[in-house]
């Protein structure tokens, strides 16, 4: 049998399986494959930025622009300045921001600029009375749509830390993002116009020709548009770490895998899959750092192998599987974007897309420190001696610190080598606080009773003013509609009782 005849065979034994995993990829995702489409992938604001004000600035008919956070800066007043000037041109440009990513990063001024420019702005759910726990969903999509012929999917927010400060010394943050054309933006814009239709007025159905996306190329992409508590990309990120053959390669902003998905990826790394966490070492939420540091060690001991970024920010949400499937957007890997935010997320399903992500994350590992376990599982650095016994012992005083401090500074220099660093203590760190903060809130609630009572009086009484103000609510819509049901039954008799005379 020939070459080309193992190959054909081969093929027609794989497709009832990919035909298999296609439809569990559209139910799990709740999305379709859709053909016909040229995906480019963008690196850092240096290449996201000036590709959406390009399309921004030629846009003819709408601009639709959902951004977690736009901060009020340069770079947000760059972008705000574009927009106006589209909707002074006559340009129908609609702009959603979340409150709580919005919070303390641009004034009402900035956005009450933008209405009286003539953007059209909403903002997804600030606090309501009626709503004690409606902050707790948040929009953290971050897309941009032009005339139904472009539409960009990222991880990027509008800001200058995605610029970089140069007179500070602060590099850009590290982040990805994707520009779609073809039959795929016509769901990129689907999905803006649902949250749309949630904080007002539905976009009025405008049928213009002009707006009917062509097919733009042969990549096939799913638009994972997720909304709170549907969790379609937790199922579809489980999903793909069971199939795996080769490689998951991961990165992501603000880890805090669940047990299920930790799980799928040690099931992974058992079956001989080479699965990569991608992490950053800067983070600007600190107490997310120790958490998701705490959950390496049963990642290492599953043979996951970890890496932390040496920058800035790693703001990236990206994963490549098997040179076949890679997702580019917004959903970290924890349960509030899992479970809790509006999510979008482009998965691209070609080979071609999935080798340059594959370069572009070994070009990032190149700039990244990886985490080990202890000694024994560390590459050593050129002239280091092997050390024996154990690293630190319960030696107190000026010598274990000594110790200690001289075993952190071996870590420094050894990563500076090797690329590698041996994994801290930081469950003990973590339990060692959490003792001694359980213990201080015991003896204030102790000593100040009030402490404790007076915020769950508050809160108990928040949620019971709410469910009397919905019951009153849903009351009266009750009794109105019973008020007009006499009407609406006497309207009927008369209407049967004149069809009868007709007859």
């Amino acid at each position: 049998m020939s070459v080309i005849e193992d190959r054909r065979h081969e093929r027609a034994a794989v497709a009832p399986v990919r035909k298999i995993s296609d439809h569990a990829f559209s139910r799990a995702a709740g999305a379709p494959l859709i053909e016909g489409n040229c995906v480019r992938l963008l690196k850092d604001a240096q290449e996201n930025y000036p590709a959406w004000l390009d399309a921004i600035r030629a846009a003819q008919r709408h601009i639709h622009f959902e951004s977690y956070i736009i901060h009020e800066d340069d770079t947000g007043r760059e972008f705000a300045e574009a927009l106006i000037a589209k909707a002074r041109e006559g340009v129908r440009v609609r702009l959603i921001y979340d409150w709580l990513g919005g919070f303390g990063k641009a004034s009402r001024r900035f956005w009450n600029g933008l209405r009286a420019g003539g953007v059209e702005v909403r903002c997804y759910n600030p606090p309501r009375i009626d709503s004690p726990f409606g902050w707790i969903s948040r929009d953290h999509r971050k897309m941009l749509a032009v005339d139904g012929q472009v539409g960009f999917i990222s991880g990027l927010c509008v800001g200058r830390m995605w610029v970089g400060q140069p007179e500070k010394k602060l590099d850009p943050w590290r982040d990805t993002g994707v520009e779609v054309r073809g039959y795929a933006v016509a769901d990129i814009e689907q999905a803006f116009a649902q949250v749309w239709a949630t904080l007002g007025a539905e976009i009025p159905e405008e049928r213009n020709p002009a707006d009917a996306p062509a097919r733009a190329g042969d990549m096939s992409l799913r638009v994972v548009a997720t909304l709170p508590a549907t969790g379609a990309m937790f199922r579809l990120d489980q999903l793909i770490s069971a199939l795996a053959r080769k490689t998951l390669w991961l990165t992501d902003a603000y880890y805090a895998g669940t047990t299920a998905y930790v799980q799928a990826l040690k099931a992974a790394a058992a079956d001989g899959v080479d699965v990569r966490l991608l992490l950053p070492n800067a983070t600007d939420i600190p107490m997310l750092k120790p958490l998701s540091r705490a959950g390496y060690r049963p990642l290492l001991e599953a043979g996951v192998r970890v890496f932390e970024w040496n920058g800035t920010m790693l703001h990236a949400k990206t994963s490549v599987v098997d040179g076949r499937w890679a997702r580019v957007g917004s959903t970290n890997l924890n349960l509030a974007s899992w479970l809790g935010n509006c999510e979008l997320d482009a998965v691209v399903e070609d080979q071609s897309f999935a080798k340059e992500m594959e370069e572009m994350y070994i070009n990032d590992l190149a700039n990244a420190t990886e985490i080990v376990l202890d000694y024994k599982r560390k590459v050593r650095a050129p002239g280091e001696p092997r050390h024996r016994g154990q690293l630190l012992g319960s030696g107190g005083g000026s010598v274990g610190r000594a110790a200690a401090g001289t075993i952190r500074i071996s870590n420094t220099i050894t990563a500076a080598f090797t690329n590698r660093r041996v994994m801290e203590a930081v469950e003990a760190r973590l339990m060692t606080f959490g003792g001694i903060l359980l213990l201080g809130l015991a003896i204030l609630f102790a000593f100040v009773p009030g402490v404790l009572v007076y915020p769950v009086i508050v809160i108990f009484t928040w949620i019971a003013l709410t469910l009397f103000y919905k019951g009153f609510k849903l009351h009266r819509k009750h009794r109105r509609d019973m008020a007009l049901s006499p009407q609406s039954m006497v309207s009927a008799t008369t209407e049967d009782r004149d069809e009868v005379k007709s007859r």
